[in-house]
Parts: structure tokens; sequence; C-alpha cells
């Protein structure tokens, strides 16, 4: 049967991978959200501010980006560095991982060699390990490294939605495990990741699809928005990149954080707006919206101030 699956996912079309991969990560959400129904959610740190727009429309959300737009540089970089740590690579992986988060993070844009190379490295070495020890090894890693690396502009952006009564979620080409332990850390609502597929609790060494990367990403996206009766023309979406552009077309109010060239090109053809953390700087306001939703002008503003104080 393992087999038959095999060979029948390795037929599908691209587009058809991609479509598998967002409503699996839709699925897995949306299972997230029942168990934590069940079972009460954790205490989160709330990052105080001035209060938050209302609520522009009941059926809004947010989806956020993670690599660049959440974080500085890649997660997947900085789970590599943690198992490193504890001996799950060698120092040759970690080299060539340190080369493409250092070109990550110079070009501001991802290279699709690299994503595919840290794609059959994560396999291997998940292959025949258990879900459980994989999650609690991700959450010691966020607090070693992934805490320090969140950008406090976007976070002030983040808990400007939650404020609003609205339900965020981060959409990533991340593993799922460290995707939801970013949420959960952050007060999000959920996180749309890469899924893993699993038997009995134990990593088989296959995706479910495909990595949730580029339309893929705007599959889960649609996906969720379907189960959890969102209006897509009232949500917003955040990213860096143009690998992205698929995620921001869905909403009706995109929003460009720390954009590569291409995205911020394209942002300013379509009258998008633009908001750049790594100078500290506001970049230029690109085709403020007649109708910008849930105030986004007081969520830069926010973000602004958060900046500035961390850097006191």
């Amino acid at each position: 049967m393992a087999a038959l699956r095999r060979l029948t996912q390795a037929r599908r079309s691209p587009s058809e991978r991609a479509a598998l991969a967002g409503e699996a990560a839709a699925d897995a959400a949306e299972q997230a959200l029942r168990e934590a129904g069940a079972t009460g959610t954790e205490t989160v740190e709330v990052f105080e501010e001035e209060a938050a727009p209302p609520v522009d429309h009941p059926q809004a959300a947010a989806f956020f980006d993670c690599d660049n737009t959440i974080l500085q540089g890649a997660a997947v970089f900085y789970l590599g560095v943690g198992l490193y740590r504890r001996n799950f690579f060698n120092r040759r992986d970690v080299a060539r991982f340190a080369w493409q988060q250092a070109w990550f993070r110079l070009h501001g844009a991802e290279d699709p060699e690299h994503i595919a190379d840290a794609q059959h490295t994560a396999l291997s070495l998940v292959a025949g390990k258990r879900t459980a020890d994989l999650e609690a090894i991700c959450e010691e890693i966020f607090e070693e490294i992934v805490a320090a690396k969140v950008w406090p502009g976007t976070r002030a952006l983040v808990q400007m939605h939650l404020d609003a009564g609205q339900r965020v979620w981060l959409v990533t080409a991340a593993p799922l495990e460290v995707a939801r332990i970013i949420a959960r850390r952050l007060g999000m609502t959920g996180a749309l990741g890469t899924v893993a597929e699993e038997v009995d609790g134990v990593y088989t060494g296959r995706l479910v699809g495909e990595m949730l990367h580029g339309p893929a990403k705007a599959a889960a996206v649609r996906a969720l928005a379907r189960r959890e009766q969102l209006d897509l023309d009232h949500c917003a979406a955040y990213s860096d990149s143009a690998n992205d552009i698929p995620m921001l077309s869905l909403v009706g109010h995109p929003f460009v954080v720390n954009p590569d060239g291409r995205l911020r090109k394209y942002a300013r053809a379509h009258g998008w707006r633009v908001q750049d953390f790594r100078t500290g700087r506001k970049a230029a306001r690109v085709g403020v919206p007649a109708a910008i939703g849930l105030g986004a002008l007081a969520g830069a503003a926010l973000a602004g101030m958060a900046l500035r104080r961390r850097r006191r």
C-alpha cells in the first residue's frame, strides 16, 4: 500500500502536489484547533502596546510568512544549528547550511536549489524518528536560538491583529512541528506548514504532497479559509518573498515586509504597502489603498515603536 501511495503521488502534476500539500496543512491546522479546544491552550506572553483598532470584519484573518518576515533569516537553518548541537549533523552539513543562510540574508530571496537541498536533508534526517521526539527538540531549539530572531516590528503587527480579535496564522515551508511552536510562542491562532508523512507516530521520510512553498501556500490559505469560513477579501497577508505572490494575491489586504527586489517591484506596480524593518527605517509607502482594513497605518506605527524600544 505504501509503495502504491508513493507511485500515485509521483504521478501527480505540480499543481496537484501543491493542492495536496495545502489541504494537508489545512487539515493539520484544523486538527490542532480541535485539540486545543478540547484541552485548553497555554498562556502566552502578551506584547503590550496601544489599543488596537476595532475588528474590521467578523470573517477576517491575517496570514504571516515566516522566514525574513517573522524571523531574521530562515527557520530551517536555526533548526539545523540546534540539531547539530545534538549531533544530528556533521560540520560539513552545517557549513553548507550556513552558506545558504548567508546567501538568503544577503540577497533577501530564496534559492530553489537551497530549498530542495534542505528538503532532502530534512527528510533523510527524520526518517524513522518519532514525531513526539522531534517536537520536543524543536521546543528546546526555539528557546535556545529562535526566540531572539523574531523581528519586533512584525511581532507588533501580529499582536495588532490579535488584539483586534482576529485569527492569525503562520504560513511557512518550514516543517509543521517548527511552525506550530513559533506560532504558539507568538500567541498566534495556529500554523500552516510542510506536512511530513507519518505512520503510527513515526516519520516515513516522505512529504504529503510537497513543501508548503509558493503556490502550495496559497492552496493552504484557500483550504483553511474554506474550512474556517473566512472571507479572503477582508483578510490580510504579509510576506517578504516574490515566491509568496500567489498567497498575497488571494487576500484583499496584501502587505510586503522586508521584501526581496522582485517583490518590491511587484508591490510598487500593484499598489501594495511596503514595510522594511531591516534598516530601522520605514520603507517608502507604496500606494496606500482606499480601504486598508484593520488600520494598517496604526500597525506600521506600532511596529516602528517596538523597533525603537528594542534598540534602547
